[in-house]
């Protein structure tokens, strides 16, 4: 099969500077000592969605500013807005307050003409923001649009990270990434379930994906499972429980089907033959 890498692709000059310095003023904002994050997207969203519209403060005090245009304006500032994982029971409410103006931002983002399907700069921005609201960022984090995420303080990601788009990242029990995980688009990872019985039962699960892990288009991996080195999950998959590392598990419920050729040589020991080997003094 062809070998097909990625093309360089850049924008005029000219933008790129205006983009630095709107990214250069960003950062240098969230790294403020005591910086009001839920202010700080206020002003972004305002400035990115209503530009040259003059002071935000004396748009709320006009009495010709409609009651429809307030609501709008409200909603560009995270404090009058609720997220669905603030009505988690285990949610931990000083965190989430202080991530939650950085997930509205993101999100928000994503859905002005400024984002949206804006690579360039998408990718950038959300690297500057991770760095941020995520328990820990390795370099070179490539994410591209609508990814959402339960709490965003309980994910970990490694170096060279590659998070297509529409994709779901519960981190609610915790999800750790490591170095160079590719996750196609529409996948979900959960770190969470729910009882059959009791829906209000519920059980938080670390997941893992290793090293070189593929979660390809669509692929679910189920809270607690961890997918081990070089292993893939394929598209449409459910992932209900641990995937060996090299191995390749499709279907519902995923199960292996091969071993990448490239894989080392213990990659060929069966489940039972390893069960019995861990259990020989």
């Amino acid at each position: 099969m062809p070998h097909l890498p990625l093309r360089t692709v850049a924008v005029p000059d000219a933008t790129n500077r205006v983009y630095d310095a709107w990214l250069a003023e960003l950062e240098g904002r969230l790294g403020e000592p005591g910086a009001d994050w839920a202010l700080l997207t206020r002003d972004v969203l305002y400035q990115l969605y209503y530009p040259g519209f003059g002071d935000y403060d004396q748009r709320m005090a006009d009495d010709e500013t409609s009651p429809a245009a307030r609501l709008a304006l409200l909603s560009l500032d995270p404090r009058n807005i609720t997220l669905e994982p603030e009505y988690y029971a285990d949610v931990d409410q000083a965190r989430f307050a202080r991530v939650k103006p950085l997930l509205w931002l993101w999100y928000s983002f994503d859905r002005s003409p400024l984002g949206g399907q804006n690579v360039h700069l998408g990718v950038r921005f959300r690297r500057l923001l991770a760095a941020h609201l995520f328990a820990r960022c390795g370099r070179n984090f490539k994410c591209f649009q609508f990814t959402e995420f339960s709490y965003g303080y309980r994910l970990q990601v490694g170096d060279d990270v590659v998070v297509h788009r529409h994709v779901l990242l519960d981190d609610r029990g915790g999800i750790t990434l490591g170095n160079r995980v590719s996750i196609s688009d529409y996948a979900n990872i959960y770190s969470h379930t729910h009882s059959i019985v009791d829906q209000k039962e519920v059980t938080n699960a670390s997941t893992v994906l290793e090293d070189d892990v593929r979660i390809t288009y669509h692929a679910t991996v189920l809270a607690g499972v961890r997918v081990g080195r070089n292993a893939m999950v394929g598209a449409v998959a459910v992932a209900t429980k641990d995937v060996r590392p090299y191995h390749v598990n499709v279907g519902i419920p995923a199960k292996s089907i091969r071993i990448k050729p490239n894989a080392p040589p213990e990659a060929y020991i069966t489940e039972r033959v390893a069960r019995r080997e861990s259990k020989e003094p």
